[in-house]
């Protein structure tokens, strides 16, 4: 008999483990979902909104005794140092996201874990990829530190899923947009701040050009495609390394127009740095038809929705505007 489902989510604070841990004590109870992360800012959540712990994802020993001490059985890696931080860092960023990442995938297969998930992301494609409707598979030649570690990443999964049995499961995240916390130093990033900015000066200054093209999507998107992969039928992922997902194509002028709808007065300029090479390596658009077939991926947040959400979502929370990280 199996035991019951306890989850450990790293990273609990970041941008996506914020949203997912709460997605996940909904769903599941809040005393089976254990929130870890290396800072936790002094806000370790009440007892009855479970528990939280400070944890290193580096340190295999901490990590084995807290799998030991709540009982783990799935866990959730959303550590990692992302693209444009990833950059002023790199060593360090390869270290973090690649050790990590085997910390875990070795304690699954040692403690036999029911499952994990890591996520990747379209870093994982370079300018030799198409630009237009990039395929699942596909050249994969990434230009930044984060996206090398993300492509070994996936083949890591799919070598221990092959050698091992472990049921890890991944997705390939494009540029996530979230109301709930800050992000993390990611080049999409700009597609939160501008609200914030918008909200607070009505005005914004964007580090991309305002024409460059990224997939996008809405943070309750990817938490429904998250927990869609992860509680569908082994025999269903056929994927092993990790999935095409997408739900919008945006550019900074398009999102600025949009933001307009709600707020006439504001206004964007452009002032580009050095993540837009790192956007230009990007495709412009994903096809995730593979994820639609074998698990029934489906968006329901377009752009109209999304800016209409993260507005009125944002009014209701003063005075937290904050600066990305450049």
């Amino acid at each position: 008999m199996k035991s019951p489902t306890t989850i450990l989510v790293i990273g609990a604070r970041g941008q996506i483990g914020t949203d997912l841990t709460a997605a996940l004590r909904k769903h599941y109870g809040n005393h089976r979902v254990i929130a870890a992360d290396l800072h936790l800012h002094g806000n370790i959540a009440p007892e009855d909104e479970g528990p939280a712990v400070t944890l290193n994802v580096l340190n295999k020993l901490e990590l084995g005794k807290l799998v030991d001490q709540y009982k783990v059985t799935h866990i959730y890696l959303l550590a990692a140092l992302l693209s444009a931080t990833g950059e002023q860092n790199p060593e360090f960023a390869w270290h973090l996201n690649m050790q990590g990442l085997f910390n875990v995938l070795e304690l699954a297969r040692e403690k036999h874990l029911q499952q994990v998930f890591w996520p990747s992301s379209i870093a994982v494609f370079g300018p030799e990829s198409p630009k237009q409707q990039c395929p699942q598979f596909s050249d994969r030649s990434p230009r930044t530190v984060y996206g090398i570690s993300k492509l070994a990443g996936e083949g890591w999964c799919q070598y221990y899923h092959e050698k091992f049995g472990v049921d890890v499961r991944s997705l390939r995240y494009p540029g996530l947009i979230s109301h709930t916390a800050k992000p993390g130093g990611g080049t999409t990033d700009y597609a939160v701040d501008i609200f914030h900015q918008a909200l607070q000066h009505n005005r914004y200054t964007c580090f991309l050009t305002e024409d460059t093209t990224l997939p996008m999507m809405y943070m309750p998107d990817a938490i429904y495609a998250t927990l869609s992969l992860m509680h569908a039928p082994a025999e269903q992922v056929r994927i092993r390394t990790s999935y095409n997902i997408h739900a919008f194509d945006l550019t900074p002028e398009k999102l600025a127009v949009a933001i307009q709808q709600h707020l006439p007065a504001f206004r964007i300029q452009y002032q580009p740095d050095h993540r837009q090479q790192i956007a230009h390596s990007w495709p412009d658009t994903i096809d995730d038809q593979q994820a639609r077939q074998d698990w029934a991926w489906k968006p329901h947040y377009a752009i109209p929705d999304m800016v209409n959400d993260m507005l009125t979502q944002l009014r209701k929370k003063p005075n937290h505007a904050f600066a990305i990280p450049s």
